[in-house]
């Protein structure tokens, strides 16, 4: 049947499965949304910001498992969507951004609104390309989806040239290709060497990643875990995976893990690590990581096999399918005095904080308490996204959705907004820093425009917390550019966006708070007070090895 490009880009996406898209419109897409306009069974959220729809994409996808897509407009549209798709490149996170450039006759004249955004966005991207024939387009979109869900997932970009809406040729509809768990990597002779080092073990630790989250092993690495015996920490984006309440587990590993697991890893004599691309968050100093260790590494990129850590044996493919094949070869072990001695640190150097106030770990614990451990977390990026990692325990899988390669401050609020979409019957939280939540609070007024139930929690300690924090510690003290002292009033902000809002000072405050905040049933802000100087422990200095880390008992210490 004859279409125009507009029409055949919709069916594609509904060929895709695709009910939810976030964006913003303009002059060079404008075909395209007055297509959509036809089809009332894809949700289209209109955000306030094209980062915005980048990052509420970014969480829509990494809440179902499926690709998120946003749309966005030639020139500072497009580019307004950069940041949000290299976050969702550094995490892994399936999406597809579509946008519209000028018509083919004024590609290269410099024409109002013309970018090349797909040059720009090359490296951020899985793959990306230009659409400037209208016969090209059906398959292009077709490819764009397959590539962003396959292998490791990713972002990918397509461009369409204004004339490719409205050009029209025949489409024929299709049936997508069914994504298959990457496994045609895994040797046996891999799997073999593996489980012989892992049978050889005495003190083995389980190091899980973001890549066992994505795969969705928790049934066969829990299987594993109790089989060896073996103590288990994550990274930032591996929560979840592995039951934060179970025995066997000693926190995060790295920069802002705790003592008990840095230690274990440091000690341990053999470390397989799951799904994970060993950053310089979790590793410190790399030639002291796991020093006296065998390290088996299971990615399902082969480029991250030995990047940044030399390991003894790899095995490349679906972390899922990995453990199914490997378990079998493992034997059955009894590590207990081992077990007990990790267990021992964990006792030995617990989480503290001061219990006399308002602080950001009390927040986090009441959280949990008030949601029974079955909230969905959102967080932005700096010290309120630590403690939300080290005081909430993450019982599954896509519970925890974080910037954990890129860091990007300003992705929670949006990136909540897809959570939420994606599940509107969960109690969906945003953890954001004051200075975080200045990047991207506009996007409340998105929340309110489709009351989307959201609860922000916004944790105000008047200055930028983390590098605050390395400014005290590492800079004498020297506090350029983060002290944030001034007029702004973030619940009259909310309420002027069309929020409900509370300010909080004290403990006891907080609790009534968020309980009115999820009766709501409306995109809700809390704004805590808390202490500036209230900082993240443990702590490894950059460049050091993990075994070092030091929290506020052993700077007392020091300072006497």
């Amino acid at each position: 049947m004859k279409m125009n490009g507009s029409q055949i880009l919709i069916e594609c996406l509904k060929e895709q499965g695709v009910d939810t898209i976030f964006g913003y419109p303009g002059g060079a897409i404008l075909n395209v949304y007055d297509e959509l306009y036809r089809h009332k069974e894809i949700r289209h959220i209109l955000t306030s910001h094209e980062q915005g729809a980048a990052h509420a994409a970014d969480g829509y996808a990494r809440a179902t498992g499926s690709v998120g897509v946003c749309f966005a407009t030639s020139g500072p549209g497009a580019t307004n969507l950069v940041t949000g798709i290299a976050t969702a490149n550094m995490d892994s996170v399936p999406l597809v951004a579509v946008t519209c450039n000028v018509g083919i006759s004024l590609l290269g004249k410099d024409s109002f609104q013309e970018i090349d955004i797909a040059g720009i966005s090359i490296p951020i991207t899985k793959y990306n390309c230009i659409v400037k024939d209208v016969k090209d387009l059906a398959q292009t979109i077709r490819k764009a989806f397959r590539i962003a869900r396959e292998g490791r997932p990713g972002p990918v970009l397509v461009d369409l040239t204004k004339n490719v809406t409205s050009d029209v040729t025949e489409y024929e509809p299709s049936t997508p290709e069914e994504t298959i768990p990457q496994s045609e990597y895994i040797r046996t002779r891999d799997l073999e060497e593996a489980a012989r080092l892992i049978n050889k073990a005495k003190r083995p630790a389980i190091f899980v990643g973001g890549g066992a989250v994505i795969s969705n092993c928790s049934k066969e690495l829990k299987k594993l875990a109790d089989l060896l015996q073996a103590p288990v920490c994550d990274s930032l984006m591996g929560k979840g995976a592995f039951d934060g309440n179970d025995p066997l587990y000693l926190g995060m590993l790295g920069m802002h893990g705790t003592k008990a697991a840095n230690l274990t890893v440091s000690h341990c004599d053999l470390l397989l690590a799951v799904g994970c691309r060993f950053s310089d968050r979790v590793i410190g100093n790399p030639k002291s990581f796991a020093k006296g260790a065998k390290i088996v590494q299971i990615d399902i990129d082969p480029a991250e096999i030995n990047k940044n850590i030399r390991v003894d044996v790899s095995i490349s493919g679906d972390c899922n399918e990995v453990l199914k094949r490997l378990n079998p070869m493992i034997q059955a072990a009894d590590h207990g005095a081992w077990v007990a001695e990790s267990l021992t640190l964990k006792e030995k150097y617990p989480l503290l904080y001061d219990e006399s106030r308002l602080t950001g770990p009390f927040i986090m614990e009441e959280i949990f308490r008030l949601t029974e451990g079955g909230a969905k977390i959102v967080t932005e990026v700096g010290q309120h996204q630590m403690w939300a990692a080290q005081y909430y325990r993450y019982r599954e899988p896509r519970q925890l959705f974080t910037s954990g390669g890129l860091g990007t401050m300003g992705y929670g609020l949006g990136a909540s907004l897809g959570v939420k979409t994606a599940w509107p019957a969960k109690t969906v939280v945003n953890i954001a820093g004051d200075g975080c939540f200045r990047m991207n609070m506009n996007e409340l007024a998105t929340a309110s425009r489709y009351n989307i139930g959201i609860i922000e929690v916004v944790f105000n300690n008047s200055v930028l917390g983390m590098v605050h924090q390395w400014q005290e510690l590492f800079y004498g003290g020297r506090y350029s550019q983060t002290i944030l002292k001034d007029k702004v009033d973030y619940c009259a902000v909310a309420r002027a966006l069309g929020c409900e809002a509370v300010r909080v000072t004290k403990r006891e405050e907080f609790a009534p708070a968020f309980r009115k905040a999820m009766e709501s049933g409306s995109p809700f802000l809390i704004e805590c007070i808390i202490d500036e100087n209230d900082n993240v422990f443990p702590m490894v200095p950059a460049g050091h090895s993990i075994s070092e880390a030091f929290d506020q008992a052993d700077l007392k210490e020091k300072e006497s």
